[in-house]
This record gives structure tokens, C-alpha cells and sequence, in this order.
């Protein structure tokens, strides 16, 4: 229901508001914004997400909890499917996204709701026996009249 709701209200607010900043501002002006605020938009959402994505190559190499920076890059990510839909809404609820400490405040807000059951970090080293002198491989006879009588071809010449 609730995802109705916002599929709903989203366009007759983006409506409402470019018939408002239109009327007082002007067509082009309007329209010269939006498309300011889709560019700034892009370039902000590339400068965020390359810093997310380093955030989480570090918590992975130092055996950290990824959580937190794969949250922020869906934000982000999220963010900029905002700031490439037309409207000022869109854009303004697509910026405030894009800002650190909104993003840590809904982070916060969303861990009170969520339980995590459980996480673990990779499955540490595998257990393999070893045994001397055996070799466990596949195998497949080859019939001498069988095989081709044609040169090797570029892929299989040595």
C-alpha cells in the first residue's frame, strides 16, 4: 500500500512544484535547473560512490563488517536514479542522499527496525588431506585410429 501511495503522490508533487517554480521563474530557467541539478547530481553520485566503493574494498581486506558501506552505496546508487528523474522532489530528496550525515542518520534510523540473526566472514582455510604419491584425476582414453589426421591448428600448434 505504501508503495502506491508513493508511486502516486511522487508525480502530482513533482507536478505541483514545476507548475510553481515554472510560473515564477519562467520556462527555461525551470527546465536550465533541472538539468543543472542532473549534472551536478551525476557528478557528485560519481565522486560518492568511488569513495564508497573504496570504503568497502578496505572493510573487506581488513576482515571488517561490509555492512555499513554497502548500505551507503545503495544510498548513493539510489541517490542518483533520484537526481536523473526530472523534478525537484526527486532531486531534493536525491541530494540529500548524496550527504554523509543523512545517510549515517537513516543508517541509524534503520538499524533500530532491522535484526541482524547473524553474519560470519568467509569460512576460513579449507582442510585438504594430502596423500604421497597419489594423483586423483579424470581420465579419457584416446583411440590412436580415431584422432584426426589434419595439421594442428594455430590454437594447438607448440
Amino acid at each position: 500500500m505504501w508503495i502506491f501511495l508513493a508511486f502516486a503522490a511522487v508525480p502530482l508533487i513533482e507536478i505541483g512544484l514545476f507548475i510553481q517554480i515554472g510560473g515564477a521563474i519562467g520556462l527555461w530557467p525551470t527546465l536550465g535547473l533541472v538539468l543543472a541539478t542532473a549534472l551536478l547530481g551525476t557528478a557528485l553520485v560519481h565522486s560518492q560512490g568511488a569513495r564508497a566503493l573504496a570504503d568497502l574494498r578496505s572493510a573487506l581486506n581488513d576482515l571488517r563488517d561490509p555492512t555499513a558501506p554497502l548500505a551507503h552505496g545503495a544510498m548513493i546508487l539510489f541517490a542518483g536514479a533520484l537526481l536523473l528523474t526530472p523534478g525537484f522532489f526527486t532531486d531534493s530528496v536525491g541530494l540529500l542522499l548524496l550527504v554523509p550525515a543523512v545517510r549515517r542518520a537513516l543508517l541509524r534510523a534503520l538499524a533500530k527496525r532491522v535484526q541482524v540473526a547473524g553474519f560470519t566472514m568467509g569460512g576460513g582455510p579449507r582442510q585438504t588431506t594430502h596423500r604421497a604419491g597419489v594423483i586423483d584425476a579424470d581420465y579419457v582414453e584416446i583411440d590412436p585410429e580415431n584422432t584426426p589426421q589434419h595439421p594442428p591448428s594455430g590454437w594447438t600448434r607448440h
